[in-house]
């Protein structure tokens, strides 16, 4: 009967040491699993960054791409100026304003 009470003592204790190892391991497991998911998040983070960043430098305008479109809109704003003038000064002298 004593061996028995001592091979029981021995399992209790082993159950208790097990038991606690368990919980430590499903402690462990839980703060992977957080760590996991922050991981994830930060990934996606970098992805979106990352994306964003090829898409500005796609549309990136270089300074020579600047001065060649002000010149375009110069060239483009002084043409409308002569049609401007051409027309006003067209009605003027047409007759087109008397009564």
């Amino acid at each position: 009967m004593k061996k028995f009470e001592a091979k029981i003592r021995q399992l209790i204790a082993q159950f208790r040491v097990l038991k606690q190892e368990n919980a430590d391991l499903y402690t462990d497991l839980e703060s992977k699993d957080e760590e996991i998911k922050q991981l994830k998040a930060q990934l996606a983070q970098s992805k979106e960054d990352y994306n964003n960043l090829k898409l500005a430098k796609m549309i990136e305008i270089s300074d020579a791409d600047i001065k060649e479109s002000k010149m375009k809109i110069t060239r483009l704003v002084r043409e409308i100026n002569k049609c401007i003038s051409i027309l006003s000064t067209g009605t003027e002298g047409d007759g087109s304003d008397a009564d």
